[in-house]
């Protein structure tokens, strides 16, 4: 694996599994937090659903495996889609189908993904009808695939990508939320972190970690 010339893994999706499991991982260390979080502005169930859909795509992982990248984001597209509720199952759902739509059958360089994810995200804001500034996961996940747009080939990007996503996540504690469960309380959202900001930030920052330890690892 040679991340340094872009490819991200030679071996197509061999890498999935630690992947989803670092994920896991994060969300469980992190689930009183965000679920406080969730509790404070939002319906409280937030770390169930994603759990629920996490646990989904665990249970798949090896098939995931064995596939090519671009199947291999449909079907966690769609199964998280299905295994998710609420509005975060949709969104994640569309944020991995339209990765594989844009990706093309093209080799997965990190630019290649910087470009997809760029999309990923493009589909997210359409689908929500959503875009930065409104206290939701788009804070997140907007300056994360920006910042990767444009810097995928700087020695530091991951350092980059993850101090992006804590910015970003702690950016929506002033903000009044104008969409989902939040956008009721009206200027009682502020002066809370978004859940789902939050946990984007979390996961963002876990496969960054996961690929920053496989990149360093002698083969």
């Amino acid at each position: 694996m040679d991340f340094k010339r872009g490819i991200i893994m030679p071996n197509t999706t061999a890498l999935l599994p630690s992947l989803i499991q670092a994920v896991a991982n994060a969300i469980e260390n992190n689930a009183i937090e965000l679920t406080e979080l969730d509790q404070a502005i939002g319906d409280g169930d937030h770390v169930t659903n994603l759990q629920r859909g996490i646990q989904t795509l665990t249970a798949q992982s090896n098939e995931l495996s064995q596939l090519d990248w671009q199947a291999a984001l449909q079907k966690m597209g769609m199964t998280v889609m299905s295994s998710i509720g609420g509005a975060s199952g949709s969104l994640y759902g569309t944020l991995f189908l339209a990765m594989s739509k844009n990706l093309n059958n093209q080799p997965l360089t990190l630019t290649t993904f910087a470009d997809v994810f760029l999309k990923g995200v493009e589909a997210v804001k359409q689908r929500g009808k959503a875009d930065k500034g409104e206290k939701t996961m788009l804070d997140v996940l907007i300056p994360v695939a920006e910042q990767l747009h444009q810097n995928a080939n700087t020695p530091d990007v991951f350092e980059q990508i993850k101090q992006t996503a804590i910015t970003g996540a702690e950016s929506t504690r002033d903000m009044v939320a104008t969409k989902g469960r939040a956008s009721f309380l009206g200027e009682r959202s502020q002066g809370h972190i978004d859940a789902g900001a939050k946990s984007s930030q979390v996961m963002i920052c876990a496969i960054v970690d996961a690929l920053s330890e496989k990149s360093t690892t002698p083969p």
